[in-house]
């Protein structure tokens, strides 16, 4: 099953079935929207564990209230909506609760190569700390097309902007990027 979302009209279908009780079509909700859901809150929490929870919990919450959603054709921007919104209040939280951050060390079954574990490692951190500094509709957008595979219509329907538009934030994310790595790349050096 794609995680890719379905034209409107068909969501606009799987939101009324769902509101009306249909359990297979609250299901292919959930599945069609829940990797955007998780890509925008990685954007915003830009922590993995985070980012699972807030997408988990924006999705209930969206659909506890999915009679709100007063035009069921724009079910993925409404819901984008709540998953940032949702995200932003977690990291307003965490700062809050923040004493001395501390740094965590995810331990995965890696390479027999210890120095590939290690610049593999490096360069997601890398990554991570450009695609973070990207502002939030660039780092939405890039996001949703590089890690989710949304196509340009589709981003632009989720997050109410044309076409055109979602093609120069991603062309000004990837630049970006490039640039920030590059520089982080000559740091190291």
């Amino acid at each position: 099953m794609s995680l890719l979302p379905v034209i409107n009209d068909d969501v606009a279908d799987l939101v009324r079935l769902a509101l009306a009780g249909d359990g297979a079509a609250t299901e292919r909700l959930v599945r069609l929207h829940m990797g955007a859901a998780y890509a925008v809150a990685l954007g915003v929490t830009r922590n993995p564990h985070d980012a699972e929870d807030v997408a988990q919990d924006a999705m209930v919450h969206a659909l506890e209230r999915l009679p709100e959603c007063r035009d069921p054709r724009r079910f993925p921007g409404w819901l984008l909506r709540i998953v940032r919104n949702r995200a932003l209040n977690h990291r307003r939280y965490l700062g809050l609760r923040a004493a001395a951050p501390l740094d965590v060390v995810e331990v995965r079954a890696g390479t027999d190569d210890p120095l590939d574990d290690l610049e593999n490692a490096e360069l997601r951190d890398r990554l991570s700390t450009a695609v973070g500094r990207l502002p939030e509709t660039q780092r939405d957008v890039l996001l949703m097309h590089d890690l989710e595979g949304w196509k340009h219509r589709e981003i632009g329907q989720a997050l109410g902007m044309p076409d055109g538009t979602v093609r120069y934030h991603l062309f000004n994310a990837r630049r970006a990027v490039r640039a920030d790595l590059e520089t982080l790349v000559r740091e190291d050096d």
